[in-house]
């Protein structure tokens, strides 16, 4: 079984929330208060809130064929100064609550060029109680293109990405912009924490916006551990993430939201249980 080398803890945010700019910085003033009662080492960046801005796009099939079978496919376009830069990011995941299931998908693409393949277990709050964990295992692949082309139909991303073959999915289907929603993301990266004994994790908060209402989705907190070796993290320091994971669910209740993941607001299914436990 294909080892994990990413540990990425994940909790929706209340869209409410970020009201104004410096929501950003609020949220991360609690974070770092519980951190530190923990005895997190918390590590504040010197341009811990300048913000970057994304625009994310979903395609699939009409009936959410790639979505059903645990499928992601997901473009993203990154923004310097308010220009588009030229190459965008085509991300495809296979995400599922089995571990060996999402293990065994081969997600090498069959193209020329870079592509970086990363197997990931993501850890979310429960879907309706404060303070729980579940795990979702992740196996995705990057590539960074100037020339991403989505509207060809689902064959040609099939000939690329020949692991989707397997699911039950008509190779003939068009593919469309998922609920032909654009999504607006901004981003910051306020800085890191040190759980000891070498094991430390980036943070992200994030609010998603539609481009076209500029009304707010959801926004998203996470942190993300990278190593060589899932057995090599060392016990203590894994609880302590753990712990901390939890308490800020318990102790921050007023920014958190259950019950969904970013992916499933956008395909507008909320809560319901669909083939990759979301």
């Amino acid at each position: 079984m294909e080892d994990i080398h990413y540990r990425e803890y994940k909790i929706l945010l209340r869209p409410e929330q970020f009201y104004a700019p410096k929501r950003f910085a609020d949220y991360w003033d609690q974070v770092d208060t519980i951190g530190r009662k923990l005895g997190v080492v918390v590590n504040t960046s010197k341009r811990a809130f300048d913000r970057q801005v994304r625009e994310v796009l979903f395609y699939d099939t009409p009936n959410f064929d790639l979505y059903r079978n645990s499928f992601i496919l997901r473009k993203r376009t990154f923004y310097d100064d308010g220009w588009p830069r030229p190459e965008h990011e085509l991300a495809v995941k296979f995400r599922n609550a089995d571990r060996a299931k999402a293990a065994a998908v081969d997600m090498v693409p069959r193209m020329v060029g870079a592509a970086e393949v990363k197997f990931k277990e993501e850890l979310l709050p429960l879907k309706d109680e404060l303070g729980g964990m579940r795990s979702l295992f992740s196996h995705n692949c990057i590539v960074i293109s100037p020339n991403v082309v989505l509207n060809q139909g689902l064959r040609h991303i099939l000939e690329v990405f020949p692991s989707m073959k397997s699911a039950d999915i008509d190779q003939d289907a068009r593919i469309d912009l998922v609920n032909n929603m654009a999504v607006e993301e901004i981003q910051v990266d306020p800085g890191y924490f040190d759980f000891g004994h070498g094991f430390a994790a980036k943070a992200t908060i994030a609010i998603w916006r539609d481009r076209a209402s500029e009304s707010s989705l959801v926004g998203e907190f996470a942190f993300q551990a990278k190593f060589q070796h899932y057995d090599d993290i060392h016990r203590k320091a894994e609880h302590l993430s753990e712990d901390f994971f939890r308490a800020l669910q318990n102790e921050a209740p007023e920014w958190v939201q259950l019950g969904t993941t970013k992916t499933a607001m956008i395909y507008g299914v909320g809560p319901h249980a669909l083939a990759n436990g979301e």
